[in-house]
């Protein structure tokens, strides 16, 4: 579904990605892992067009995409969860989901959409009419992720969603992440919590300064001696 080749990014003269390449399977879960500063949310950032390339091309759905803005980019099918959720925290917990559907025309799409996203997690029907910023913090972690799902998108990215998040809301979004893919949503994850990323990632890449240092199955890299010493502690 989306094809990474040889991406290079610079922040001003600083290089953040060396020719970083990487593939998303269709129907899949991606996962890239790596320390702060690697460059992890550079490639979500380059992907969805709020950063451009100095080098290489990005392709989805077999059309390139690099050097599209981000609008387009969004509507081709491609929704992006940033890290910090920003979220509209004034405004209720239904406005921020009706936000994440504005590029969607067909009302009856919008009100399934809605309805799907309810039936996903329950407490946001609960919450519907609660101002986003009185919510706690996962529960506006699963506020952000269900308001990129407003859109149907082909293609779910998200940037560190376990960040400041109880682990029992954390155990939730991982739940819910595998059953959004089994209903067809591709998910591309970056993720701090190395373990959770690699068990729940049909498919995984090892981020280090700016490079991919190694990929494979997320189960397989779990054993990697990389992984053990370097992210596990083991």
């Amino acid at each position: 579904m989306l094809e990474v080749k040889d991406l290079l990014v610079r922040y001003g003269a600083v290089p953040a990605l060396h020719g970083v390449s990487l593939k998303v399977g269709e129907r899949s879960i991606t996962s890239i892992v790596g320390s702060n500063g690697a460059g992890k949310s550079s490639i979500l950032r380059t992907i969805m067009g709020h950063e451009q390339a100095a080098e290489g091309e990005i392709l989805y759905n077999s059309e390139k995409i690099s050097g599209l803005p981000a609008h387009t980019i969004s509507r081709k099918g491609i929704s992006l969860v940033p890290e910090g959720r920003g979220l509209f925290t004034k405004l209720t917990v239904q406005e921020n989901l009706m936000l994440g559907a504005f590029a969607v025309k067909n009302r009856q799409t919008v009100e399934d959409a809605r309805e799907w996203i309810y039936e996903l997690f329950p407490i946001l029907r609960e919450r519907k009419a609660q101002v986003s910023g009185t919510l706690s913090g996962g529960e506006q972690q699963i506020l952000s992720i269900a308001r990129g799902l407003m859109s149907r998108p082909g293609l779910l990215m998200l940037d560190e969603p376990s960040l400041g998040v109880m682990p029992s809301y954390i155990h939730l979004i991982f739940e819910v992440l595998n059953q959004i893919r089994e209903q067809g949503t591709t998910i591309l994850l970056v993720e701090q919590n190395v373990e959770r990323s690699l068990r729940v990632a049909d498919y995984a890449y090892v981020l280090q300064t700016g490079r991919i240092v190694l990929e494979g199955r997320g189960d397989q890299l779990l054993d990697a001696e990389l992984i053990r010493k370097a992210y596990l502690g083991l």
